[in-house]
């Protein structure tokens, strides 16, 4: 193999963005990474919130079998 062909550029340990530009201001920390971060923490929150809700629902219906039970 040549020097070349083993130097092929993939983009590896290359600098992508330097420095921010007035075209690319898409650095971390910026509004719209926030956003994504509070849009994926109101998603944790909902999915934990229905997954209580069927837990709470599920132990329910097995109180209400356990009782319908007892008193047959």
């Amino acid at each position: 193999m040549s020097d070349s062909a083993s130097a092929d550029n993939d983009g590896q340990g290359m600098i992508v963005n330097p420095k921010p530009t007035a075209e690319n201001q898409d650095w971390d920390g910026d509004d719209a990474d926030r956003a994504d971060r509070l849009r994926f923490e109101e998603e944790q929150a909902m999915i934990r919130e229905q997954s209580e809700a069927r837990a709470a629902a599920k132990a329910a219906e097995a109180a209400k079998h356990a009782g319908t039970a007892k008193s047959a």
